[in-house]
């Protein structure tokens, strides 16, 4: 086979290699003619005559586009008279056919200019996206035009805000745009992930699912709704069992966001904090799974706020500022106790920003060893709010009981201090 494809001359091999990536393309297309009682463009002579058509005008051309322009609008205008008269037969028929045709043209261009990579891959993903027709439009009727939006916002945050601001320092505090901004596409990514999993799996799975995934969306909010839940359900095992397991995937969203921004951070606290998720949520099923007076099933109605808001991403920005220059105040100005004083108080609200803030500052305007304490600091005092929060907001004995639980992690989460 070898000692062919060697005998062969090199124009010979890429005609073969049309013909057979055009001659794919023409099979899918000829498969499904006979789904249709009408009118229908192509099939495995027209394609594979179309990538031809692609090739020569391309080896004919050398490197002038003009030639092969012209041969594309020609191709292009045949296929439009195609187009409509398959329209006057059947006025609900696509276009995907005749799309599939330019394709096959510009695929015979690309295996002259020797761009054979890029030729098979469109030859792969037309066929792809040819046959998977039916999975692809059910997606769009579980997708509603709210979450492509969401979606649209996402990119609008990552690809399009995030490459244009300047990555330099300015100012006393050292503050550079780009890091700024990359530091709420991360959180907001995190967010957005664990926000996408509870749409997908919307109405499914019991309270601790959505413990779960909301204490990776933020543990601060699912702990107010937990919370709110367990004041009407007489479940109070359940709920405070779960609120533990929200605040146990926090350390797990912690420890993400470490290794993204601070690999020194990220090594000293993932064991301790890795420890703390799994007693935090084995500790909570356990706990959840013991059985209550009231035992009637709890449906999960827990729907999270998009956290790809625009506004809810300035603001955030403006917190990590806040918080980056708090930081660096502190150090200067309190030493050590005054930035441990800050993490306790940053606790009661939400964490991110003041924890984002340390990956910044730790090794620069802090010692990695006083940023990695802090942040041990700032989640213990987090989980104590939340336990506070959970304890006013729900029946007595869930809030007892989470209050119990939350102030137990809490200390927990402290021990790391003894090595720090």
């Amino acid at each position: 086979m070898s000692n062919l494809y060697h005998l062969l001359p090199p124009e010979a091999v890429k005609i073969l290699l049309v013909l057979f990536l055009s001659f794919l393309m023409g099979l899918e297309r000829e498969s499904h003619k006979g789904d249709a009682n009408h009118y229908a463009f192509g099939g495995v002579r027209t394609f594979p005559l179309i990538g031809l058509i692609g090739y020569a005008l391309a080896f004919l051309a050398g490197d002038q586009l003009l030639p092969l322009t012209i041969g594309f609008a020609v191709v292009g205008g045949f296929l439009l008279v195609s187009f409509r008269h398959k329209l006057s037969v059947s006025p609900t028929s696509g276009v995907t056919s005749e799309i599939a045709g330019l394709a096959t043209y510009l695929i015979g261009a690309l295996v002259q200019h020797d761009q054979i990579w890029i030729a098979t891959t469109l030859s792969v993903a037309g066929i792809l996206l040819l046959e998977l027709k039916e999975a692809l439009e059910s997606i769009t009727e579980r997708v509603g035009p709210g979450e492509v939006f969401t979606l649209t916002k996402f990119l609008l945050l990552a690809a399009v805000i995030l490459p244009v601001l300047p990555n330099q320092e300015f100012g006393r505090f050292a503050i550079n745009p780009f890091k700024t901004w990359l530091i709420v596409v991360a959180v907001s990514s995190v967010s957005y992930g664990s926000y996408v999993i509870q749409r997908a799996t919307k109405n499914q799975g019991g309270i601790e699912l959505a413990a779960i995934l909301g204490g990776a969306y933020s543990s601060t909010v699912t702990t107010f709704v937990l919370a709110k839940r367990a004041a009407t359900e007489n479940r109070p095992h359940l709920f405070s069992g779960a609120t533990l397991i929200a605040s146990g995937m926090m350390y797990l969203r912690l420890t993400a966001l470490l290794l993204l921004f601070n690999r020194a951070l990220f090594l000293k606290l993932a064991p301790p904090f890795g420890v703390l998720a799994v007693l935090a949520g084995v500790t909570g099923l356990l706990w959840s799974k013991v059985p209550d007076k009231d035992q009637h099933e709890v449906s999960r109605q827990f729907e999270p706020a998009n956290p790809l808001e625009l506004r809810a991403a300035f603001l955030f920005a403006l917190l990590f500022l806040v918080m980056l220059i708090a930081t660096h105040l502190a150090v200067t100005y309190l030493g050590k106790l005054g930035v441990f004083s800050l993490a306790g108080v940053m606790g009661l609200t939400d964490v991110d920003p003041f924890i984002m803030g340390m990956t910044q500052a730790a090794g620069e305007a802090t010692a990695v060893q006083i940023a990695a304490s802090a942040i041990v600091i700032a989640a213990s005092s987090n989980n104590i709010a939340k336990g506070l929060y959970a304890y006013g907001m729900s029946d007595r004995k869930t809030g007892r009981f989470s209050l119990s639980l939350l102030v137990g992690l809490a200390v927990l989460g402290l021990t790391p201090l003894l090595w720090l």
